[in-house]
């Protein structure tokens, strides 16, 4: 499989992980998991900046397909076969500027939250 093509299989499975995380009958702690790592594929911040050699890319290559893998082993097979297929039809759709809007929230939420603790 060419590496495009697993970036693109790889982007699918994170939007599925998003519809996970939404859905009231994924297991509370595959929703918790599968909200954290498709917010941090998506996300526009990453953990370690890309412009770092080596480590910038790193993270992407192991944080993202480790947090996929383990959600796909907690969401039931049934379900994750819907979740993939919805997934798959959302792809083709343009991309939601709300989404994104959403996310650059909870990130400017997340930041603004630590630095109160940090400022405490």
């Amino acid at each position: 499989m060419r590496l495009r093509e697993r970036a693109k299989l790889l982007k699918r499975e994170a939007l599925t992980l998003w519809i996970a995380a939404r859905d009231p009958r994924t297991p509370l702690v595959a929703k918790l998991l599968a909200g954290a790592v498709a917010a941090y594929a998506f996300s526009p911040i990453d953990l370690i900046p890309d412009f770092i050699p080596v480590l910038g890319l790193l993270d992407d290559l192991l944080i993202v397909p480790l947090g996929v893998w383990a959600v796909l082993k907690l969401v039931p097979a049934p379900l994750l076969a819907e979740y993939r297929e919805e997934a798959a039809r959302l792809a083709e759709q343009p991309i939601s500027r709300r989404a994104a809007a959403i996310i650059i929230a909870l990130w400017i939420a997340a930041i603004a939250l630590a630095a109160g603790l940090i400022a405490r």
